[in-house]
């Protein structure tokens, strides 16, 4: 949800974006929490870099195309066009992303991300649907959700459709409704364009300040009185400052309201989101002291949670009840956010509580601390107590029980055991479109050859057949491209091997180790033994294209201007 400064919070408030310390104009209008003072916060030079690119962007009338011409009526955030194109919004989202993928905090657990994907995508479906994304944006926005490894209870979105969740947020919702709120929230934020929306206020804002600074000028040349001078310059300065906060909190406002009906329609309870707002109030309650309320970016959350309610009871007021599968999920989040050895062997299993749900997740997240402080055996033993008061639930969650096999097949590869982890894959049957049981697969059958090579043949083969069929679909799937990597040398096949490492690079955004790559394998593809010659086209095509997009990029960050895109009008 969208943030900026809180001047209200007090001064000891300790809520951050997150890790990836994004550039402060964008995360004034991308947050759930509030963010610390732009001078308290430092910032290494890429988002030094990537902040000034976007204040460059926010005084360039230039940057911004015409608004096509509408038949229909337009919808709240259209208006946002005459400031910033959705062409230019994406292309300033994909370079905060080049960066941000890069980032430790930056986080790609298969299992965590296939579930708030399965979240994600049903409310991107039901605003496609409502008529919030119309077809500008649904064609050139990402529409991607991703992790961010942070304890804080956040959110936020980015421009050009990417929204990032802390597992600090998965951590504390205890159900799925909860959650999808969050979500529902942001892509509130991503479909009335609210960051691009955002670009006016502060340019008048700037105005403003500019202004209040000449006639603090001119009246101190005719008074000689510095006083009037500061008087003038203080009071215009405020008034630009109190004017970007009143839009913040606007904003905030209408992306509660619009995420409701976006939760409602996705199938999703309503009442989930005032629950949130509950938690978000108890998490908040120490470094927020309620007062001052016309210093924030943010409305009060006990407005925020009056204000859902009131929603709620006019509405579906019925809350649900947290599954097993959230449950799990829940308690993988609070293993993963802090992985230190501290923390993961106080998580031994045990819990007094007498809930099903409850003791199954504790063992849950008993057996993953112990799998990563290489106690195998009590996490063999923990994972499989799991499967097993897990198969006498009543009634029987499937997604909850395949949840606990991906544990065990990741506890029996971490021991060591590849054949026994591909056993217990080959229990699931996953569809091609399963990330998480298709990495799991690669990884076992990789380290199956190290120990066996001949047991491995086979495995490593589906495996590469596989990991194929998935980046023809899910190209910018980095993992998946350094593992096709992998399983493609394994078998021999360096020029496939070599490609994918240099796609793998292409997609974390280091476009010069791409093209080195493809320079190497494209040398060997024309030596003696390149004898793939449907390989070494491949590898042809992909390093023009990629030559030519680094190209692209450096004229772009030295603002000699752009190639329009698809549905994006020339720019002047």
């Amino acid at each position: 949800m969208i943030a900026r400064g809180n001047a209200g919070a007090g001064r000891g408030s300790k809520f951050h974006i997150s890790r990836l310390r994004l550039p402060p104009a964008v995360t004034r209008l991308s947050t759930l929490t509030p963010t610390p003072h732009p001078r308290r916060t430092g910032l290494p030079p890429w988002r030094r870099g990537l902040a000034g690119t976007l204040a460059a962007l926010m005084l360039v009338p230039g940057w911004s195309a015409p608004a096509a011409a509408q038949v229909r009526l337009p919808a709240l955030g259209e208006s946002a066009s005459q400031d910033l194109s959705v062409g230019a919004e994406r292309r300033l989202g994909d370079q905060i992303m080049r960066e941000a993928r890069r980032d430790p905090a930056y986080y790609d657990d298969p299992v965590l991300l296939e579930y708030l994907h399965s979240i994600w995508n049903p409310l991107v479906a039901a605003a496609r649907k409502i008529g919030h994304i119309d077809p500008d944006t649904d064609h050139l926005f990402a529409w991607e959700s991703f992790l961010v490894k942070d304890r804080s209870v956040n959110a936020f979105a980015l421009p050009g459709g990417f929204v990032g969740a802390h597992l600090g947020l998965i951590a504390v919702a205890t159900t799925r409704d909860q959650l999808a709120a969050v979500m529902a929230h942001e892509l509130s934020h991503v479909t009335q364009r609210h960051i691009a929306r955002g670009i006016a206020p502060q340019q008048q804002a700037s105005m403003v300040a500019l202004a209040t600074l000449l006639l603090g000028i001119i009246a101190a040349s005719r008074t000689n009185n510095a006083d009037v001078a500061n008087a003038a310059i203080m009071g215009g300065q405020g008034a630009a400052i109190q004017s970007q906060l009143n839009f913040s909190r606007d904003m905030e406002r209408e992306a509660d309201r619009i995420g409701y009906g976006v939760l409602g329609a996705a199938g999703f309870a309503p009442a989930g989101q005032s629950a949130m707002f509950d938690k978000m109030e108890i998490a908040n309650r120490l470094n927020d002291s309620g007062g001052f309320p016309y210093l924030r970016t943010h409305p009060l959350t006990v407005d925020r949670i009056a204000e859902a309610r009131n929603r709620t009871l006019l509405g579906d007021n019925r809350p649900s009840d947290p599954t097993l599968h959230h449950t799990l999920m829940q308690m993988r989040a609070r293993v993963l956010m802090d992985d230190s050895v501290t923390a993961l062997r106080r998580l031994g299993g045990a819990t007094s509580s007498p809930v099903l749900a409850d003791r199954v997740a504790a063992l849950y997240g008993g057996a993953l601390a112990a799998s990563l402080t290489r106690d195998h055996a009590r996490a063999e033993r923990q994972v499989a107590l799991a499967l097993q008061l897990a198969a006498g639930s009543t009634p029987r969650e499937p997604a909850a029980e395949r949840v606990l096999r991906l544990l065990q097949a990741q506890v029996l590869l971490a021991a060591e055991d590849a054949g026994a982890a591909l056993q217990v894959l080959d229990t699931l049957q996953p569809a091609p479109t399963e990330r998480p049981p298709l990495l799991l697969r690669a990884q076992a059958a990789l380290a199956l050859q190290r120990g066996a090579p001949e047991a491995a043949a086979a495995p490593l083969r589906r495996s590469t057949e596989s990991l194929q069929t998935w980046l023809a679909e899910q190209p910018q799937d980095a993992t998946a491209w350094e593992l096709l990597a992998a399983t493609s040398d394994a078998l021999g096949l360096k020029l496939r091997a070599m490609r994918a490492g240099a796609e793998a690079r292409a997609v974390l955004g280091d476009l010069t180790g791409a093209i080195d790559r493809l320079r190497v394998a494209q040398a060997q593809a024309r030596g003696p033994g390149g004898q793939d010659f449907i390989e070494a086209s491949v590898i042809d095509a992909r390093l023009r294209q990629v030559t030519a997009q680094r190209r692209h990029l450096t004229l772009e960050m030295r603002g000699e201007g752009h190639r329009p895109g698809p549905g994006e009008e020339p720019q002047h």
